[in-house]
């Protein structure tokens, strides 16, 4: 079970939103080629999306990601706050009962980190950490507690190289992504970190389909993250994911082959999203 909710966070991260319109002077102090600007970002302030999460036919948990309205302003930068949520539900929240809460501020114009946090609770399972990024050092820095911890220990130090991203502004970054200029097993590349690793994901585009929902029938982008065999995933093209094939390009289907069974999540809810969403309105 908590392979599963871990399988919907380091996934759904894919999905988080922002917005440009009426924050440009949070950040207009600073030379913008310092932080180069991602044009056209295809979300909205208070963006709302919700899932259930799945393993074979049976609804396990819930999830969420919550973009606040408010301009926050982190690194004297403009930075949009977007929280992640993922929990158990019913039964199943009586047997391995899991609330786990991710979340960060996101640079307004160049989608990249200033602060990550996570606070996990798995069972007797405790840990809170927050991830200070430095742009003008290239240095982060991680604080981490545990269940016993009164407080938070030696922070741990790492360079990082420009444009880094973790895996909320990574996959938010993702979502900016044209797919109108790409074909078929074309490749994505993001430089990405994660706990004490830096990484180098690769999502590879797979083409346009009709997928059935639980909001409809909805045209989406179909793609798949490269991903070694490991004991949770069965192999490199263990993952889809499905993207709407519109201007929000929000996350809506997520399913794994697992090395037992399949899990996965799906939409369920949408709200203050930028752009009409591409139902496939045929019989």
């Amino acid at each position: 079970m908590k392979k599963l909710i871990l399988f919907f966070l380091s996934s759904l991260l894919i999905g988080s939103a922002f917005c440009q319109k009426n924050y440009e002077d949070l950040y207009s102090e600073i030379p913008r080629e310092d932080f180069p600007v991602i044009e056209n970002i295809p979300f909205e302030a208070g963006e709302e999306i919700e899932y259930k999460i799945y393993y074979s036919f049976i609804t396990v948990g819930k999830g969420q990601i919550k973009v606040h309205k408010n301009p926050y302003r982190i690194n004297n930068r403009g930075a949009y706050k977007v929280d992640v949520r993922a929990k158990t539900t019913g039964m199943v929240d009586w047997v391995a009962k899991i609330d786990d809460h991710w979340g960060g501020y996101i640079d307004t114009a160049s989608l990249v980190p200033h602060q990550a946090y996570r606070f996990i609770k798995e069972g007797g399972y405790r840990k809170n950490e927050f991830v200070n990024y430095d742009h003008n050092s290239q240095m982060l820095e991680v604080k981490s507690k545990g269940k016993n911890d009164d407080s938070y220990g030696e922070p741990m130090y790492y360079e990082f190289p420009p444009q880094i991203r973790d895996l909320i502004s990574g996959f938010a970054y993702f979502r900016s992504v044209d797919f109108d200029t790409l074909m078929p097993n074309d490749t994505i590349k993001v430089p990405a970190f994660f706990e004490d690793t830096f990484y180098n994901l690769e999502i590879v585009y797979l083409g346009d389909e009709t997928i059935e929902l639980p909001i409809g029938k909805v045209r989406a982008h179909k793609v798949t993250p490269v991903m070694p065999k490991t004991k949770i995933f069965d192999g490199e093209n263990s993952i889809s994911a499905w993207f709407s094939a519109d201007g929000n390009k929000i996350p809506l289907k997520i399913n794994a082959d697992l090395t037992v069974g399949s899990g996965g999540l799906e939409i369920t809810s949408f709200r203050n999203i930028k752009y009409p969403i591409n139902f496939d309105m045929s019989n």
